[in-house]
């Protein structure tokens, strides 16, 4: 029998090669044939438990007595933003994360766009789980914008100093690290809560202030508000900002790939297809760890940031007088529907009323800064900033990283270093994604970039 015929009789896709090893067994053992071999599958798909000390048919039965235990759970519906602009891999994605069993909530935003498990953009909310790839390899990847006390018209008139200033504060690329050790107290906390935190401590102390590759950058630019914010302390008017996106570095990965590794050793034959929306339950040892490991990779993240900041303001003698960061690479302990769940957000903004958070856009287009109108649908949840419309192969063949250097600078805007994979054309239009989420966000400041510093080599990373 071939596995059409198997699958037509009622054996489930994930027991196809067990059983046809029971019928090989049958074939040799009971010297059985045709309509024998199909009349005796058909007794023990009906009956497993009267097989399960049966020579040839007993792995057969026993898989499907495990799995017939399980109550079979309906795929979640999920809601959606911006869906003309969105590709159908990040649909089926999305939909495939749905049939994850313990789905409570589940959204996509604007600037969806396929990625490995989860899609990025993708919001998917879990009862006593977490999935280590709905988090993402790059752990805590976030935003951080500093406002400073610099005049704006320096940003043209000393352009050099802000360039010195990127050069010398941070640095970029996979395995890279300031030749003087940074410090900060988030290398003081414990990092023995699992073994690969442990393991990957020094390595994580000569990242430390460093940043990623692939869309990871940090720029200056102008913050215009134009209405008085409290919150943010500042008057209406034009602000010298610096503005940095990058994550957890070597050792997040590290945390993912462990984690999901064991998630994906444990899945039931019935989950194979999940694949990396394996999931570890948060009553185990190895949820507990990967939860530990992956909040303290939070605050590696944000170390990180504001070692950058730090730094570059110093070299350029300015003060911070103002800011707003937020991770977007996550999962959080949540409170929806009146249930506890973890809330994955992977390439999302967490936009809870009164939020505060930003959105950027790319080396020529504004990022954002919003507040959060808290929208149940949305799990409380927006866009990560405009998301990727062409593949980085496919970018790498259509640019010429020099021609576009050269129209940026002709548009006021210096970038020192950058990719092909990067130019603004493999990016949605940011003004059209924050339009299809005005019932996520508010806006309310616009960030418009001048100095970039990004990753030369254009090599690859996921957020």
């Amino acid at each position: 029998m071939n596995s059409r015929q198997l699958l037509k009789l009622g054996v489930p896709q994930y027991c196809l090669k067990t059983a046809m090893t029971a019928i090989q067994q049958a074939v040799a053992n009971d010297n059985i044939r045709g309509k024998e071999v199909k009349a005796r599958m058909q007794q023990v798909i009906a009956a497993p438990d009267n097989y399960l000390e049966d020579e040839a048919f007993g792995a057969l039965a026993a898989e499907l007595v495990e799995d017939n235990s399980e109550e079979v759970v309906e795929p979640i519906d999920y809601q959606i933003w911006g869906k003309e602009g969105i590709d159908e891999g990040a649909f089926s994605q999305m939909e495939l994360a749905c049939h994850v069993p313990s789905a409570y909530g589940a959204a996509l935003m604007p600037d969806a766009h396929i990625g490995y498990g989860l899609p990025i953009g993708g919001v998917l909310a879990l009862e006593n789980a977490v999935i280590p790839y709905a988090v993402g390899v790059d752990i805590a990847c976030r935003m951080k914008l500093s406002v400073l006390d610099t005049a704006v018209d320096a940003l043209d008139d000393k352009r050099h100093q802000f360039i010195d200033a990127l050069n010398r504060g941070t640095v970029f690329g996979v395995g890279t690290a300031h030749e003087k050790k940074q410090h900060h107290a988030v290398m003081d906390q414990d990092w023995t809560v699992t073994k690969v935190t442990r393991q990957n401590k020094d390595k994580a102390w000569k990242q430390l202030g460093s940043s990623g590759s692939g869309n990871h950058f940090v720029e200056f630019g102008v913050l215009t508000i134009s209405e008085d914010d409290a919150e943010l302390g500042l008057t209406a008017g034009e602000y010298v900002a610096l503005l940095s996106h990058s994550g957890s570095r070597g050792t997040g990965a590290s945390v993912c790939s462990t984690y999901s590794a064991i998630a994906q050793s444990q899945l039931r034959k019935r989950h194979q297809h999940l694949g990396r929306l394996a999931w570890l339950d948060m009553d185990s040892e190895a949820g507990q760890e990967y939860w530990a490991a992956m909040n303290l990779m939070g605050d590696y993240a944000a170390a990180n940031h504001a070692v950058i900041h730090k730094n570059v303001a110093a070299l350029l003698g300015s003060k911070v007088i103002s800011g707003v960061e937020n991770h977007h690479n996550f999962a959080w302990k949540e409170e929806h529907g009146g249930r506890e769940v973890y809330v994955h957000r992977k390439g999302a903004t967490p936009a809870a009323a009164g939020e505060m958070g930003v959105i950027p856009g790319s080396m020529a287009d504004p990022a954002f800064v919003v507040r959060g109108k808290g929208n149940p649908a949305s799990l409380n949840s927006a866009s990560h900033g405009a998301g990727r419309c062409m593949s980085r192969n496919k970018a790498k063949d259509k640019y010429r990283w020099k021609a576009v250097k050269n129209d940026l600078e002709k548009r006021g805007i210096t970038v020192i270093s950058a990719g092909a994979d990067e130019v603004p054309g493999v990016y949605k239009n940011i003004n059209e994604v924050m339009a299809e989420q005005q019932d996520l966000v508010e806006i309310v400041a616009r960030f418009n970039p001048k100095v970039v510093k990004m990753c030369g080599d254009g090599s690859r990373a996921e957020d």
